[in-house]
């Protein structure tokens, strides 16, 4: 079994251990009223925006999310919160030096001998979180929970969605998809595009991801069938009314079921949060890489960390 597949199948666990350690660590996280940025580099960058949006949304201020090579370090903050599962990558870690003595900050890292857990003025460790694979799922689900829990989010509900997510069966087979487009609302933005770079990474898959609202200002040109819109969150009205015109399938955690390529609709789903879902769009995407032939733990082009040199 892949290594992917296992660390999958582990995020309900995880995110109990993350609701577990919050409290522990309050005084390492932003408090409320400070004004903090969430720099990342690809997945842990959309976990970023995901917790970004999340945080002001309740009412905790000002929060800002960059890719980590993409901080304006002029720009002034009570707190930067960088997100790095090998605590080696080389753009983070020029960050975290770049403000060492201007700006607190804080690393949430799976590996504590990592260099960013040195260079950052305080760490969250999550060895327990930490991953073998390359593409990654787990780690960086298990830091948004944490933060979530942080918010005062009900952890406990979490983890019972994503005990679901982790047995229940596709929204529709992959290999009758030839593309697919993530669309999100607010935080959810965020797992959208982390759901469209999964696709990408482990499957060499055609995949985007766009606000909801958005969608119909141009991307919709792509849909039709054969091919799948996936929504997270909040549904703007009359989005699965003008995706199912195109001929493309739908999936929405709040639907009654899930429109498939062939006109029908699955069976009944349970809502679940959208976070839980995706951890169904990480499953797809693993799925989409066996039905198309590849490896999802070796995924073209790719390592655990980016090193710079």
């Amino acid at each position: 079994m892949a290594y992917v597949h296992t660390e999958i199948a582990s995020q309900p666990s995880c995110w109990r251990q993350a609701g577990e350690l919050a409290p522990k660590v309050l005084d390492r996280l932003p408090r409320p009223g400070e004004r903090v940025a969430v720099v990342g580099c690809g997945t842990s960058w959309f976990m970023g925006m995901a917790y970004a949006a999340r945080r002001e949304a309740a009412g905790q201020g000002e929060t800002d999310a960059f890719q980590a090579s993409e901080f304006p370090v002029d720009r002034r903050y009570d707190r930067l919160l960088a997100i790095t599962r090998s605590g080696t990558t080389t753009e983070v870690l020029d960050l975290l030096t770049a403000l060492r003595g201007r700006t607190p900050t804080t690393v949430l890292v799976g590996d504590p001998g990592s260099p960013a857990a040195s260079l950052a003025d305080a760490a969250v460790t999550m060895p327990f979180a930490d991953e073998r694979s390359v593409v990654q799922t787990r780690f960086a689900t298990t830091v948004l929970a944490l933060l979530r829990a942080h918010l005062g989010d009900n952890i406990t509900a979490l983890v019972a969605d994503a005990e679901v997510a982790v047995r229940a069966p596709l929204p529709i087979d992959p290999s009758l998809i030839e593309q697919v487009t993530f669309l999100g609302r607010g935080w959810t933005i965020g797992l959208a595009q982390e759901a469209a770079l999964k696709c990408r990474e482990a499957a060499a898959f055609w995949a985007e991801a766009y606000p909801a609202m958005d969608y119909r200002h141009g991307p919709i040109a792509v849909s039709g069938p054969g091919r799948l819109v996936w929504a997270f969150g909040e549904l703007p009205d009359g989005l699965p009314e003008d995706v199912a015109a195109t001929g493309a399938a739908f999936a929405h955690s709040r639907t009654h079921g899930v429109r498939t390529v062939l006109g029908r609709w699955a069976a009944r789903r349970t809502p679940v949060d959208p976070m839980a879902d995706l951890i169904l769009a990480q499953r797809f995407a693993v799925a989409l890489a066996t039905s198309r032939g590849l490896d999802p733990d070796a995924p073209r082009h790719l390592s655990r960390s980016v090193v710079l040199t």
